[in-house]
């Protein structure tokens, strides 16, 4: 049994991963979300689990210190972002502040603890030929990771079907009311995954990295908007609205040199 905390613990990714971890671990929730960490918390402590939660900022160095003093984690596993393309777009400098700094503030707190074991970062296809601020600030923070030595990993993820904010979920909420579902474009593609799916895949590769990798979750082919629209949604009524700032038609999980450089063994490429 070990001490884990999740950073980001209350969102899509991470709630998962309490959930797959809880059963075997103590862990803790830090997170700024009161309502769902609490939720979450009492959900899993009505199973017997040792789920404790604090809410919390990882821009706040004080707060990282405390639950760190108290708790000293050996694994920790780093999911809180700010994660939505247009709003990041509009004011980059909470991108920074949460993406990069809070990062930072996080490695900086972790390497003071001998307890450490392993440090996992969730990082985001996003980050290959980064445009958008979104994209940019996780692409410092993956490098913030890989050079933060031995103990450290990043794991690189294409999007994940079903997490709040994405695509099926915004489709789903316009559904309900009503409405026409928005399309950017016809031609645009992604790599998908479901959440369980993809935090195994996480949690596999916490355990065998560890040195500054990055592990790039192998996700298939990427699948076409149209395409999924039409496996979930049928012949539902839907609008173009045009690729917003900060969007690409199309999404790589590497760069081309990446790709030279990179290694694969089962569900992973990676980056050494």
């Amino acid at each position: 049994m070990k001490r884990i905390i999740i950073l980001g613990g209350a969102g899509s990714i991470g709630s998962e991963l309490v959930r797959q971890l809880a059963p075997k671990n103590k862990i803790f929730i830090l997170d700024q979300n009161e309502t769902d960490t609490f939720l979450l918390r009492e959900e899993l402590k009505e199973k017997g689990y040792w789920v404790h939660s604090r809410v919390g900022d990882i821009r706040d160095k004080s707060v990282l210190s405390d639950v760190f003093e108290d708790f000293k984690p050996q694994i920790v596993y780093h999911s809180a972002a700010l994660k939505h393309v247009s709003p990041n777009e509009e004011y980059p400098i909470e991108a920074i502040n949460t993406n990069i700094l809070g990062t930072y503030n996080l490695i900086a707190e972790a390497k003071k603890w001998e307890c450490l074991e392993k440090f996992v970062f969730i990082s985001t296809d996003k980050v290959v030929n980064a445009s958008g601020i979104m994209g940019i600030t996780k692409l410092c923070a993956e490098g913030l990771v890989r050079r933060a030595g031995e103990n450290f990993v990043a794991v690189r993820c294409g999007n994940v079907l079903g997490s709040r904010g994405s695509v099926l979920d915004i489709w789903q909420r316009q559904k309900d009311k009503g409405e026409r579902i928005t399309i950017t474009d016809k031609d645009m593609k992604r790599f998908v995954m479901s959440i369980p799916e993809a935090c195994k895949l996480v949690i596999k590769a916490g355990q065998q990295g560890g040195n500054g990798e990055v592990y790039i979750l192998d996700m298939g082919e990427p699948i076409g908007i149209m395409e999924l629209k039409k496996k979930y949604f049928g012949s539902y009524p839907y609008k173009f609205v045009g690729i917003r700032p900060g969007e690409r038609l199309f999404e790589r999980l590497m760069t081309k040199d990446e790709e030279e450089l990179a290694v694969k063994k089962d569900n992973y490429y990676i980056i050494k």
